[in-house]
């Protein structure tokens, strides 16, 4: 049997995507053996039906003080988790829920803490590529953020990151950042406490109808500044 797990999906304005999510991760948890499990939404302020229809669809929800960003929406979720391991997911399922069988198998073989999924390692498992500026955005930050923050991971910013709830409580409770950088700030939390983090390939897809615009996504080249900024201030201790 497996133990428990809590799959955490941050939501705003998903009313169009979120039944059919739902639905496909409700059927992935009710064909395996779980000792628990759970399905946990995280409303940042959406104006439209996201809070209604996740509760319609057996979702337990959390809702943020108004709109407050992705980083904020996953560290709610997380803080929040009951099960043993904590899936952060994203809305769109741009990577399977089935997926999740990877990062597990990861963990239990390794022993590991945390287990990312990797568009980077094996990019045969890229179903639909994202245009080619973003391509060569992702790339040109991945550079960016392991020459600032020394981290060796190809591919932080996959939405798809499995974290055994002890780590989570003290990696994300240490959490500064609101937005789109909390990725690398979580993982660079999470390597300086001494977890054992494994970066895995994963199938993904690009989905359209993305929230993140060019402006945000060449904003997010800050935060690996900001994040060793806060650390030579002491924020994370």
């Amino acid at each position: 049997m497996r133990r428990s797990i809590s799959i955490i999906i941050p939501a705003y304005n998903e009313a169009r995507r979120l039944p059919a999510t739902l639905q496909a991760v409700a059927r992935f948890l009710g064909s395996g053996d779980w000792e628990f499990c759970e399905i946990v939404v995280v409303d940042d302020g959406s104006t439209d039906a996201t809070a209604a229809l996740a509760r319609e669809g057996g979702a337990r929800v959390l809702e943020n003080p108004g709109n407050r960003g992705k980083g904020y929406s996953v560290k709610h979720g997380m803080l929040e988790a009951r099960g043993e391991w904590a899936l952060l997911t994203d809305a769109d399922l741009a990577a399977p829920i089935e997926e999740l069988d990877r990062l597990w198998r990861a963990v239990e073989s390794e022993h590991a803490d945390v287990a990312i999924g990797s568009r980077a390692l094996d990019r045969s498992l890229i179903g639909v590529r994202q245009p080619a500026y973003r391509e060569f955005l992702g790339r040109l930050f991945r550079l960016t953020m392991r020459a600032v923050t020394g981290l060796p991971f190809r591919d932080t910013q996959c939405g798809f990151k499995l974290f055994s709830t002890a780590s989570a409580r003290e990696t994300f409770s240490r959490q500064r950042l609101d937005g789109f950088g909390f990725d690398v700030e979580v993982l660079y939390i999470a390597t300086r406490l001494g977890y054992r983090i494994l970066e895995v390939p994963v199938h993904w897809n690009d989905m359209a109808g993305t929230k993140v615009s060019a402006i945000r996504g060449l904003s997010a080249f800050l935060d690996p500044v900001r994040v060793r900024w806060n650390a030579l201030r002491g924020s994370y201790k």
